[in-house]
């Protein structure tokens, strides 16, 4: 049997992003987005079945029998963390562990535009970092977090599932609460917290109906909020929202999203050509007047206008941002069309001798 702090220590060095265990096969590794096998031997059930158990207190290990999936971190002896998920599949277990770095990185590190560091600013509302799994959402969280940890005295809750990134308290005082183990549910977390005299919330996730009224609620008493959902721009995100709701209640969604949304970071990640890495391509939804007269009327089909149109002010598109990223030579063509919006519109926009009229555009929208 192979020891999975050894598998993971290896992981760790190989700098992968996911290791996965599949019974029949060796531990499998996720690197630059390519899976590669480590050299181990194949997992057996037994092996799967010691690993979850080494992990997890007795009550844990016998939900997972009953439930066949369970959500939680394990910690190696030198501090890498790591997000885990045990399941099984073909009647067997298998495991799926997501790196999470040691250190929290800053937000000018990840590349993200300017205009993101500014959110952390803002006095009250509520800011979306959305995308699909996988796409950084919790690191950009975790800077953005980290920045106000270094700028601002503020009391700060975090209700997580689990806990990705440790805080630790600096000019804020932070208090990080984990689904499972310190509240029975986001919702129920979310309800104490509004009695706990925070700043400044984070929701891991706005998961379902309750999870998200009390999200927004907190938003509209005055509190800073961060949460995150899976969703691929600023109008899926809007949308996602409000389609949460029973019929009979969107209007007075749409009514309190469009008082208390501040910004939607959607975010995708790109494997770099220049080095060894990953880069996100960011769209940006400052809720300006006009963008909440569209979330207020339902014309939420307006709002890629409006971030078009809305450059100087900080807005960005995706498919812009993944231009801009072709252009600086850090992303390959091909992918760059083939995961834009429109595929078609892209081609021509990267064709030969494009390049310094579209850097000018930019540089003449920051004006």
């Amino acid at each position: 049997m192979s020891d999975i702090k050894v598998i993971l220590e290896n992981a760790v060095r190989q700098d992968a992003s996911d290791v996965h265990i599949n019974v029949g096969m060796p531990p499998i590794i996720r690197y630059n987005t390519q899976l590669v096998e480590m050299p181990f031997p194949a997992v057996t059930q037994e092996d799967a079945m010691a690993m979850v158990k080494c992990m997890v207190d007795q009550n844990r290990f016998e939900r997972f029998q009953v439930e066949r999936d369970l959500d939680f971190s394990a910690t190696l002896s030198d501090g890498h963390r790591f997000r885990v998920n045990a399941h099984y599949q073909r009647e067997t277990v298998a495991i799926s562990f997501r790196v999470i770095p040691s250190q929290v990185k800053n937000v000018d590190d990840l590349n993200l535009p300017p205009v993101v560091k500014e959110l952390i600013d803002l006095p009250r509302g509520l800011v979306l970092v959305t995308g699909h799994t996988g796409s950084g959402k919790s690191t950009s969280l975790a800077a953005m977090i980290g920045q106000i940890n270094q700028t601002y005295s503020k009391r700060i809750i975090t209700i997580e599932d689990p806990i990705e990134y440790l805080m630790k308290n600096d000019h804020c005082m932070i208090e990080q609460r984990e689904i499972g183990f310190d509240c029975p549910t986001f919702s129920s977390g979310l309800k104490h917290a509004l009695r706990q005299d925070p700043d400044i919330i984070m929701v891991g996730e706005m998961r379902d109906l309750e999870t998200t009224s009390f999200t927004i609620s907190a938003a509209e008493t005055g509190h800073l909020v961060f949460s995150t959902l899976h969703t691929i721009n600023a109008s899926q995100s809007i949308e996602r929202i409000v389609d949460i709701y029973p019929s009979g209640q969107q209007n007075q969604i749409r009514a309190m999203l469009a008082n208390t949304l501040q910004a939607v970071v959607s975010q995708t990640l790109f494997k770099r050509i220049d080095k060894p890495g990953m880069i996100p391509c960011t769209e940006v939804l400052l809720c300006t007047s006009a963008a909440r007269n569209c979330i207020r009327e339902n014309r939420i089909f307006e709002i890629p206008n409006i971030i078009e149109t809305s450059r100087r002010l900080g807005m960005q598109s995706l498919d812009h941002s993944i231009a801009q990223m072709y252009f600086r030579g850090l992303i390959e063509r091909d992918e760059a069309i083939v995961r834009s919006s429109n595929p078609g519109k892209m081609e021509k926009t990267l064709m030969p001798g494009n390049q310094s009229r579209f850097l000018q555009e930019i540089d003449a929208a920051l004006v």
